[in-house]
């Protein structure tokens, strides 16, 4: 059995060496070539004095290196932590500073603000640039492949810990404050790795195109469960020209393609879509928010072949929830069941289960569950709370849901998202899903703005490709599709909406504007 999540690459290896594990642009690396550089970062680490559950951050775009950063420091017995790299100095600082790491591993062009934050933290013995060199000395920065060729793979034990150890560090990032270090052992991701394996029917020929960060844990979790597989991931850096990413969909022939919901905006409203990227696409899959039904009725057109996921997840447990393909006709606004092997329900403010119909927030329990806030006690005992056993602790996410009769989940919002308006309460996740169906409508958001008589008046606030919309037409389709209470009293059209780096568009940073307070941006 393997019990640690970095056996796999071993076993992918071991079984099919020639099969290519990672494709990145014109580079093509095999699993055989993928794990013996990984063995070497490892000895590596060993070398530089990482030890058992010592943490290495890797600070990098979507590249080979970046994967063998994650495999070589849980060989090494290490805890790892991908950080964007679009990230700042002081949000860098703070996490080099708060995980305690000991290596930082980055690239040439994000040297300046990673020097800037190895400055302030002492704990830092060592920068390994991986297209780049250095002396090494005083605490500056080793080039990659004088590192690599400073460890002894021989020397490395056979095994370096058990399920139970820590695997990795996912930061958060919040919409106010520091970024939360979300605690996963080997155990977590093993168990979840093969709930959603399972109940995608994933398999080891499965070619997965990824244009995720990897420091998000939804493109994360595409390299861990490739490896897993032995599948082959087509790693790209974004999504930011689709006209180049979406061929490589025939190309590579891709059967796996994992959406966000800016993804699939921008895929439904191209109007030269080939059908022939779409061919080999066995299923698509959508997580951080829900897709709006209008948008998965479309890729369900464009993507014949393909079964679409819609799924809930948040870092705290990865995955909580998928909807089976064969419920979306039915359900299309729903994100489904509990994944397999766990228990998720909605609950009142006392953890009580509510019943059918009624509002309250989600708990979940199984073996996904983080264990908690590294070095944040306080707000490890607000999410993680009393569960069944008296040695359980389940989730309690904070998001809104409600169940129907046949014990479907449907996300309402952040408890902090509902909007008080005329005395009713509003989900602005509601409203924006009729807002996506209205054609010429590239991104939605609901906001309240403050009124002495309704509580909050209801502000729509729209990027749209159609420059005949008006605030007109917009309120009368809402009128048509809407109960009156929900219907928006105003629209503002924007150019852009601010997102936070997995996509999600910054609720509370747009509804604290609409209060006029300010927020920190994560």
């Amino acid at each position: 059995m393997t019990l640690r999540c970095e056996r796999w690459l071993a076993d992918a290896a071991a079984a099919h060496p020639a099969k290519v594990a990672i494709v990145r642009g014109d580079r093509r690396v095999e699993y055989s070539a993928l794990h013996d550089e990984s063995e070497r970062f490892a000895a590596a680490l060993a070398s530089a004095g990482l030890v058992d559950g010592e943490r290495c951050v890797v600070f990098l775009e979507n590249s080979v290196e970046a994967a063998v950063g994650v495999f070589g420091t849980l060989r090494a017995g290490g805890v790892f932590s991908i950080i964007n790299p679009t990230t700042k100095a002081d949000k860098l600082a703070f996490v080099l500073g708060d995980s305690g790491a000991s290596v930082l591993l980055t690239q040439a062009s994000l040297l300046p603000v990673a020097m800037s934050a190895a400055g302030r933290s002492p704990g830092l013995r060592r920068i390994v640039v991986v297209d780049g060199d250095g002396d090494g000395l005083d605490g500056g920065p080793v080039g990659y492949a004088d590192f690599l060729a400073s460890g002894e793979p021989g020397r490395l034990p056979a095994s370096v810990g058990i399920d139970a150890d820590l695997a990795m560090l996912v930061y958060t990032s919040g919409s106010t404050g520091n970024p939360k270090g979300v605690m996963m052992t080997h155990a977590n991701v093993c168990f979840a790795a093969t709930s959603i394996t399972t109940y995608l029917e994933a398999r080891s020929d499965d070619v997965v195109l990824s244009v995720l960060p990897l420091a998000f844990d939804y493109g994360l979790y595409q390299l861990l469960m490739c490896v897993k597989l032995g599948a082959t991931l087509v790693l790209e850096k974004s999504f930011a020209f689709p006209q180049k990413v979406l061929p490589l969909l025939a190309r590579e022939g891709v059967t796996a393609f994992p959406l966000v919901p800016t993804m699939a905006a921008l895929i439904v409203q191209l109007a030269n879509f080939d059908p022939a990227w779409a061919r080999g696409v066995r299923y698509l899959t959508n997580t951080a928010a829900a897709l709006p039904p209008a948008h998965i009725l479309r890729l369900q057109q464009l993507f014949p072949r393909a079964r679409v996921y819609s799924m809930y997840g948040m870092t705290e447990s990865k995955r909580c929830t998928w909807l089976p393909p064969a419920e979306l006709a039915r359900r299309p606004d729903s994100v489904g069941i509990a994944i397999p092997g766990t228990q998720a329900w909605v609950a009142d403010d006392a953890g009580r289960p509510l019943p059918a119909g009624e509002t309250g927030e989600l708990v979940v329990r199984g073996g996904h569950v983080m264990q908690g806030y590294w070095n944040n006690p306080e707000a490890t005992a607000r999410a993680l709370k009393p569960g069944r056993y008296p040695w359980e602790r389940v989730l309690h996410t904070g998001d809104l849901f409600r169940m129907d009769d046949e014990g479907f989940l449907y996300f309402v919002g952040r408890k902090d998202d509902i909007l008080k308006s005329r005395g009713e309460k509003v989900s602005p996740k509601e409203v924006e899903n009729v807002l996506y169906a209205m054609h010429g409508v590239r991104e939605a958001a609901l906001v309240g703005v403050p009124d002495p008589v309704l509580g909050h008046a209801l502000k729509a606030l729209l990027v749209v490709d159609d420059p005949v919309l008006d605030a007109r037409a917009v309120i009368a389709w809402c009128r048509a599709h809407l109960e009156e209470f929900m219907v928006p009293r105003m629209v503002e059209f924007r150019d852009a909406l601010p997102r936070t780096s997995t996509g999600k568009i910054r609720r509370s940073e747009l509804q604290a504007e609409a209060e006029g307070r300010g927020i920190a941006a994560a």
